[in-house]
């Protein structure tokens, strides 16, 4: 088997079905497998996943064992020579792993490959790509030097900006929301630290492979959907957590800095403060809809809704916030986010129709949860 795609999930059953959705269109042309684990999830989440999914091989764990853990069951059942770590707020495209996968991607030194990541608005996430936090680095990033200083290697190590969001090259450090690496390359070095309960696993994990002499490589030719902040609440217990976990990663690989744990606690405040007022800006407001589908229906959106059916006949009018609703069984993942990073803007959000359990989802920031509507009224 060529590539496992293990997916752990926790509370977030409407993402999982839409991820596990676009993953098997992925996997039409690759021989592969799907593991969901579920870390003990309050919702309904394993019942979707028997329903819908009861080919897909599912571990249900008795209690939530973090992401380290979590991950570590669904590899040790992989049967494929790659695996993909996705976390179940993605969307990837229908090409994505066949890219991915490709064998000039793959030479004798290569560890992890990741990719583009973009938000639900279509805007690129800077952390696809990163630089080992040592207290410098974390320095430059907690107090924005690495935006007053982008063409400086001393400034910009953060998130590795020797590097365009649209070049690939090689990289430090990759994001575990979408990782692919040799299963043996996973094993060999034990896979993610269970000691640590989450945050700096990927860190931790890239660094490892790093160590071992492995080059990480950031591949910009695919972009997957990473709604982000969906599988985590950005509150006291998140910040409390990520300051853990980064003291965990110094502790572990460098010795132990006063200094380090200042920058943490100053930084998580700084971080805090700056979630909260963007939290704020996230527009909700919406004047008009635009509903793209090939197929003839009517959503009661209570709003002006226009139906098109390509989505080449979109035209903004930036005087207006619109909410483009896309019908994911009228055209592909990759269609769909494609025309989200051509038409990303701050009066459009965007959100995808699943017929299948007639919901629309999606989220109007980075630092938002997202957003789930279930529709009950079709005409």
């Amino acid at each position: 088997m060529q590539l496992s795609v293990i997916i752990l999930n926790y509370n977030v059953r409407f993402f999982l079905e839409q991820c596990v959705f676009s993953v098997q269109k992925a996997l039409e042309n690759i021989e592969g497998e799907i593991i969901v684990v579920d870390n003990n999830s309050s919702d309904d989440s394993c019942a979707m996943m028997k329903e819908k999914f009861s080919n897909i091989k599912l571990i249900e764990n008795k209690e939530n064992l973090g992401f380290p853990k979590g991950n570590n069951i669904g590899v040790a059942e992989a049967k494929g020579e790659y695996i993909c770590i996705l976390n179940p707020d993605t969307v990837v495209a229908e090409d994505t792993f066949i890219k991915i996968l490709s064998t000039k991607n793959w030479q004798l030194n290569t560890g992890i490959v990741g990719c583009k990541l973009i938000d639900g608005t279509g805007n690129f996430l800077p952390e696809s790509k990163r630089g080992v936090p040592t207290p410098w680095v974390a320095f430059t990033k907690i107090f924005g030097l690495y935006k007053l200083f982008r063409n400086s290697s001393w400034f910009n190590q953060y998130y590795a900006q020797h590097l365009s969001e649209n070049q690939s090259g090689e990289v430090d450090i990759l994001v575990g929301a979408f990782m692919v690496m040799k299963r043996n390359l996973y094993l060999e070095v034990g896979g993610f630290d269970e000691n640590c309960f989450m945050y700096s696993d990927d860190i931790d994990l890239s660094f490892m492979i790093k160590k071992l002499g492995k080059q990480n490589y950031y591949f910009a030719d695919t972009t997957v959907i990473h709604y982000k902040g969906e599988s985590t609440i950005r509150d006291g217990l998140y910040m409390k957590r990520f300051r853990e976990a980064m003291q965990f990663f110094y502790k572990k690989h460098f010795k132990k800095s006063v200094f380090f744990d200042v920058m943490m606690k100053m930084g998580a405040f700084v971080f805090s403060l700056i979630k909260k007022n963007q939290q704020k800006e996230v527009q909700d407001i919406i004047d008009e809809c635009v509903v793209f589908s090939k197929d003839e229906f009517e959503l009661n959106l209570n709003k002006k809704t226009t139906y098109l059916n390509e989505l080449g006949l979109f035209k903004n009018d930036k005087t207006l916030n619109i909410e483009v609703i896309f019908n994911v069984n009228s055209f592909t993942f990759k269609e769909i986010i494609h025309f989200m990073e051509l038409n990303k803007s701050s009066n459009i959000t965007f959100k995808n129709h699943v017929f299948s359990s007639d919901f629309m989802i999606g989220s109007n920031s980075s630092n938002d949860r997202g957003k789930v509507i279930l529709i009950e009224n079709l005409k």
